[in-house]
């Protein structure tokens, strides 16, 4: 799903959790809102950059048309093993490729679509420009991006209860990543540095995350994420340590039966 240092963060049983844990607990209703924008809109030809493991893929392949051919990318060999692993309801071409080198010539695809990985990409502008040149003219990039940590409260009181056991050096990875890359100025202008000619539109969109308990968003986000790696550096036993803190923090916040936190993402939408 991810390019450069984030792609080897992205191994080991990190795609297995993510997939578990981290999709039905902040991903999927995403993907259910993605693939009816692009339902609506009728293509012929899908391009998903950076699919992860699959969730988009799955609602594409379930919502379009079956002559609607789909091509699913990622960058991470083992994320994208997860994805194929775990199916889809009809043919999907697989494709290794960086979001940022699209092995597909210009004006191949109605859609390009991306869901939450344009944070990751070290040159968001040269990516934004190879979606846009792999696009037909009368096509469109859709995308979303996580919105501030502060309105993503699972992944905030993580990052807040891992501050003080850690503070010589604070696990902050989804702070400074996943939700980094929110201000709405700055990607207008990556997309205009890309070459798109058009304003962007811009629709902020919340959903609640819910879990069974308050471990469940502790091991999504310790286990499934890049997260982990961080930290691990502090020791071989600060992974079990991070998740009792962070379980035992959403309790706190949010209570120790089922938990229900807000999630928020933007979603971008523009034409060539």
């Amino acid at each position: 799903m991810k390019t450069g240092n984030a792609d080897r963060a992205f191994a080991g049983s990190i795609p297995h959790v993510y997939e578990r844990y981290l999709v039905p607990l902040i991903f999927q209703p995403y993907a259910d809102d993605m693939a009816s924008r692009i339902a609506r809109r009728e293509p012929s030809r899908v391009l998903e950059v950076a699919a992860g493991t699959g969730v988009v893929t799955r609602r594409l392949a379930d919502a379009l048309p079956s002559a609607v051919a789909i091509v699913a990318t990622d960058v991470n060999q083992p994320m994208l093993d997860q994805a194929m692993a775990a199916g889809t309801s009809r043919p999907v071409e697989w494709r290794r490729a960086d979001a940022m080198q699209l092995p597909f010539p210009d004006n191949a695809f109605d859609v390009v679509v991306c869901q939450f990985a344009a944070m990751f990409f070290p040159d968001k502008s040269k990516a934004f420009a190879e979606a846009r040149r792999v696009l037909r003219p009368a096509g469109c990039f859709l995308f979303s991006v996580w919105d501030r940590i502060e309105d993503n409260e699972f992944a905030d009181t993580v990052t807040q209860s891992l501050a003080t056991p850690f503070a010589d050096n604070p696990p902050r990875f989804l702070a400074r990543i996943p939700h980094g890359y929110h201000d709405v100025s700055t990607i207008a202008a990556d997309l205009a540095g890309a070459g798109f000619d058009r304003l962007p539109e811009f629709n902020t969109l919340a959903f609640r995350s819910r879990a069974e308990s308050p471990r469940v968003p502790a091991i999504a986000y310790c286990h499934g994420s890049p997260l982990r790696s961080e930290i691990e550096a502090h020791g071989p036993s600060c992974l079990d340590e991070a998740t009792e803190i962070a379980a035992s923090a959403i309790a706190s916040r949010f209570g120790s039966g089922r938990v229900d936190g807000k999630i928020q993402a933007q979603v971008i939408t523009i034409e060539p």
